[in-house]
């Protein structure tokens, strides 16, 4: 992460300091290595959700041929891409396991921030493809068989349904999670469209009512994506965590005992669940390692930042290159 990269550069000419590259500083990774936290392990309903959507993606798509229903056609290609986005979500939070070796120090914790990011685009690429060819079905209503359509998109309201409840517990604290979620929360609000569009044609005899359930669906996807695309753009850019407040936690450590001034602070996610912070410290005092563990602690219990990285600095004017706001 470029964002705390700061250990290589030359700008800390700190003569009187010992780590090497130029000051004396502190490093508290975080009371007995509590910033490793692994994900919560949610491979069991990784493993029911794409079972069941793989089956479902195959009834979709021979009974929504066989029943000349766009929609249904549209239902089966979103579950297509929901089976490609759990794996990859399932593949990630196996790879966030990992321990750090070699270059990828942080081990493969990130993977989820990009199975997130991957889940926003399969979405918005499978909705793409369902408007599409619903906009096609539009200038050209063709008859459906209502029933047929009905009883197997009922079928993935239940399948749906059941995998969204598997997920829902750790949707707020994982943005890997969320996107497994919306995915098979969609599907299920893509069914009963199928469903309502499908009883309506046969009490009505509207055709038009196909292609438009399916535009209809399209938007609904479009709206659920948007803060899960936003929210991994965000993340990969090493954003702050949405709900990280920057204002109270700079409050918090110059209010810290001894501190007389801080700069270089940095929070950033390094997964969809862990969060790291850097800050330099001035503290003409100096410190002990029992401050560094106590502040580290504080912070993971007041603002979840479970990997910080403290460093010390004794004279307020060491000409420390990174203590202007706009350089980091």
């Amino acid at each position: 992460m470029g964002s705390h990269d700061h250990h290589g550069h030359d700008h800390h000419d700190h003569a009187s300091h010992a780590h090497g590259h130029g000051h004396d500083h502190s490093h508290d990774h975080g009371l007995g290595h509590a910033h490793v936290h692994a994900p919560a392990n949610f491979g069991k309903a990784f493993a029911i959700g794409i079972t069941l959507n793989t089956a479902l993606v195959v009834a979709e798509a021979i009974y929504g041929y066989i029943g000349n229903s766009t929609a249904l056609l549209a239902d089966a290609g979103h579950n297509l891409s929901d089976v490609l986005g759990l794996v990859i979500a399932w593949g990630a939070s196996i790879a966030a396991r990992r321990a750090p070796s070699g270059r990828f120090t942080y081990g493969f914790r990130a993977s989820t921030i990009l199975a997130a990011l991957a889940n926003a685009v399969f979405l918005l690429v499978a909705t793409g493809a369902i408007g599409w060819e619903a906009i096609l079905r539009l200038r050209e209503p063709e008859p459906i068989a209502g029933v047929t359509v009905m009883v197997v998109a009922g079928i993935g309201i239940l399948i749906n349904g059941f995998a969204a409840m598997l997920f829902a517990s750790g949707r707020k604290d994982d943005i890997n999670i969320e996107g497994a979620y919306l995915h098979m929360a969609a599907d299920a609000a893509v069914s009963l469209g199928v469903v309502i569009s499908a009883a309506l044609i046969i009490w009505t005899g509207w055709l038009w009512l196909d292609p438009i359930t399916s535009l209809v669906i399209c938007a609904t996807i479009l709206w659920s994506t948007t803060s899960l695309l936003r929210g991994s753009i965000d993340m990969s850019m090493a954003a702050a965590p949405k709900g990280t407040d920057l204002a109270a936690i700079r409050t918090f450590l110059l209010a810290r005992p001894g501190v007389s001034a801080i700069h270089d602070l940095h929070v950033w996610p390094i997964s969809t669940t862990e969060t790291a912070l850097t800050c330099h410290l001035v503290m003409p005092a100096s410190t002990d390692d029992a401050f560094l563990m106590q502040t580290a602690q504080l912070l993971k219990t007041t603002f979840r930042i479970g990997h910080t990285t403290l460093q010390v600095e004794t004279h307020p004017d060491n000409g420390c290159a990174l203590a202007p706001d706009d350089v980091v």
